[in-house]
């Protein structure tokens, strides 16, 4: 509103995930809410790398910045330079390099997209895994880079589809590559239906690597393959890590 006179250099970190039977009261993750606001920065960091790089550059910027931490990624161990680094707000990371399907990540579905890869590769599919880092501003350049080599787009978030930071991702591609698509792009999201309390029904809510895999056959025109994935993840559905203590 003041034309860039005036900074508002704040840092709002938020948990979110699922876990505990918590519903929809503390399961929802409204990143793309905030990344609707012009002006607001919203970062989305997946691993403990970035989990310092980001909220370092959080820090030192002059924008107001909301960090939008899944519970499920506290536990995840990595390699974390003990120096001061920064990663750079609105600049994504190619995770995994492939040639027959881009899989974009955001949030905790970026750890589930590189699984996915994972079981992707041992179909002997080659899947490319994007890692968004930041909703806003999104890095659509790497997305429609990586779009263009591979013909194909599988979105997975960490929220709904409808008016989600996937429709988002989905709608740039179509206007920037959509002569590189060879078939209609894919989002792996939340059903239309607020969170579940009860974990018997969160089987069927949360989706995970196996279903980014699935709809990765089926674009590949593998169906049959596609139905035969089984989930043999060992995961909880509703429990995060144990190693995950808090905050809550």
């Amino acid at each position: 509103m003041f034309g860039g006179q005036t900074s508002v250099p704040i840092v709002i970190r938020m948990i979110v995930g699922r876990g505990w039977g918590q519903g929809p009261q503390h399961s929802q993750s409204l990143h793309s809410w905030f990344a609707h606001i012009p002006g607001l920065k919203v970062i989305t960091p997946a691993t403990p790398r970035d989990a310092k790089g980001l909220l370092i550059s959080a820090i030192e910027d002059n924008n107001p910045v909301i960090s939008v931490e899944h519970r499920w990624t506290h536990h995840v161990t990595g390699d974390v330079p003990e120096e001061m680094f920064r990663t750079p707000i609105g600049k994504a990371n190619v995770l995994r390099t492939g040639s027959d399907v881009t899989i974009v990540g955001i949030s905790h579905m970026t750890l589930e997209a590189v699984r996915a890869a994972e079981i992707l590769e041992e179909n002997g599919v080659s899947a490319e895994v994007v890692d968004v880092r930041t909703v806003r501003p999104l890095d659509s350049e790497t997305i429609v880079q990586s779009v263009r080599k591979t013909g194909r787009l599988i979105v997975a978030d960490t929220s709904w589809a409808f008016a989600g930071v996937s429709g988002e991702i989905v709608a740039i591609v179509a206007e920037q590559a959509l002569a590189s698509l060879r078939v209609a792009p894919r989002r792996v999201a939340y059903p239309d239906v607020p969170s579940p309390t009860s974990r018997a029904l969160t089987a069927d809510y949360y989706p995970r690597a196996v279903d980014i895999a699935r709809h990765a056959l089926e674009m590949l025109d593998r169906p049959d393959e596609a139905k035969q994935l089984s989930d043999v993840s060992e995961l909880p559905l509703d429990i995060p890590d144990p190693a995950f203590t808090g905050p809550f």
